[in-house]
C-alpha cells in the first residue's frame, strides 16, 4: 500500500509539472511560425473574387484550423459545441453581446481553463486530505467540461431571455409607430422618435437601424437586416409586411396596427402554452411530495396499532 505522504508528493510533483508544461507552451506559442505558409495561403487573398482555394473539409465547424496559434486551433475544436459558429453568432446577436463566434469561444476558452484549473486545485487538496480515488482523478476534467457547457448554456439562457423581451416589446412598439404615422410622420421619422422615447431592447435595435439609414442604407435593407440578425418570427413577418406596404405604397399605419394585435395574440397564446407547461410542473410535488405524505400519516397510525396488538 502506497504511503499518504508518497501520493501527496507525486500530487504536488503533477501539479508543478502542469504548470511549467503550460508556461512552455505559452512560450512556444509566442514565438513565430518556424514554417513557410502554404502556396494556397499566400496566394488566396490575391484570387478571392474568383476562386476560394480554402479546403472545404477546414471550415467545418469541428475542424481544428491547420494554420494560426495553438490559440485559435484550441478556439477551433470549441465549434463543435453550441451549434457551430454560425449558431454561436445566432445567439450573441439575439443576446445583444458585441463580438462574434471567436470572441465567444475565447471566453468559453477562459472558462474551461478555470474549471481546469479549479479542479487540480481540488484534486490536489483531496489528495493531501488522504481521500484519493479514481472519481477524484477525473475532478480537473469533468470541472472543464462543466465549465465549458455552463458558459454555453449561460449564452443561450440570455439569449432565450433576451429575445422574451423583444418579443413582448414588440406589440408596444409597433401600436407606438402606428400612432406616430397616424399623427402625420414618415416612417423614418416614427422609426427615430419610438427609439428615442423608448428604452427597451427593441427600442434599441430600432435606434441601430436609424443609425443604418443615416449612414446610407435604404430603409427597406436596414429593417431586412436588423430582421435577419436577430430572426425572431413575430419581428421578421412584422418587418415583411412593413417592406411589402412600403413597395407597393399599402397605408403603413393600418399594416401596424393588423401587425401589432396578431403579435399581441401571438403573445397571448404564448402565456397560455406556458400556464399549461407550468401547471404540469405544479403537479409534481403534489404528486411526489405531498400524496405520499398524506398516504403515509393516513396509514402508518394503523400499521403502528397493528404492530402493537391492540384492538
Amino acid at each position: 500500500m502506497v504511503p499518504m505522504s508518497a501520493l501527496s508528493d507525486v500530487a504536488v510533483a503533477v501539479l508543478l509539472g502542469g504548470l511549467l508544461a503550460a508556461g512552455l507552451l505559452l512560450v512556444l506559442a509566442a514565438f513565430p511560425r518556424w514554417r513557410w505558409a502554404n502556396l494556397s495561403t499566400r496566394i488566396a487573398p490575391h484570387v478571392r473574387d474568383v476562386a476560394d482555394l480554402t479546403d472545404p473539409a477546414e471550415r467545418l465547424p469541428w475542424r481544428m484550423p491547420a494554420g494560426g496559434s495553438w490559440a485559435a486551433r484550441v478556439k477551433g475544436a470549441f465549434g463543435l459545441f453550441g451549434g457551430g459558429d454560425a449558431g454561436v453568432a445566432l445567439r450573441m446577436t439575439q443576446a445583444g453581446l458585441p463580438g462574434g463566434p471567436g470572441a465567444f469561444r475565447s471566453r468559453q476558452l477562459v472558462w474551461v481553463l478555470v474549471g481546469l484549473g479549479v479542479g487540480a486545485a481540488a484534486t490536489v487538496a483531496l489528495v493531501i486530505a488522504g481521500r484519493m480515488s479514481a472519481p477524484v482523478a477525473l475532478l480537473p476534467v469533468l470541472a472543464a467540461i462543466t465549465a465549458g457547457v455552463a458558459c454555453d448554456v449561460l449564452l443561450g439562457a440570455r439569449a432565450k431571455a433576451r429575445v422574451g423581451r423583444l418579443t413582448e416589446e414588440l406589440p408596444t412598439v409597433l401600436e407606438f409607430l402606428a400612432l406616430c404615422l397616424s399623427a402625420g410622420e414618415g416612417l423614418p421619422d416614427g422609426l427615430r422618435r419610438v427609439g428615442q422615447a423608448g428604452s427597451g431592447e427593441l427600442s434599441g435595435e430600432l435606434r441601430g437601424v436609424i443609425l443604418a439609414v443615416n449612414t446610407g442604407s435604404s430603409l427597406a435593407d436596414a429593417l431586412g437586416d436588423c430582421a435577419q440578425r436577430l430572426q425572431i418570427p413575430p419581428l421578421t413577418r412584422a418587418v415583411d409586411q412593413i417592406i411589402a406596404a412600403l413597395e407597393r405604397g399599402a397605408p403603413l399605419a393600418a399594416v401596424l396596427q393588423a401587425q401589432a394585435s396578431d403579435a399581441r395574440e401571438e403573445t397571448k397564446r404564448g402565456l397560455i402554452e406556458q400556464a399549461g407547461r407550468k401547471e404540469i410542473l405544479m403537479l409534481l410535488p403534489l404528486v411526489f411530495l405531498i400524496l405520499p405524505l398524506s398516504v403515509l400519516f393516513a396509514v402508518f397510525p394503523g400499521v403502528f396499532i397493528l404492530r402493537l396488538g391492540i384492538g
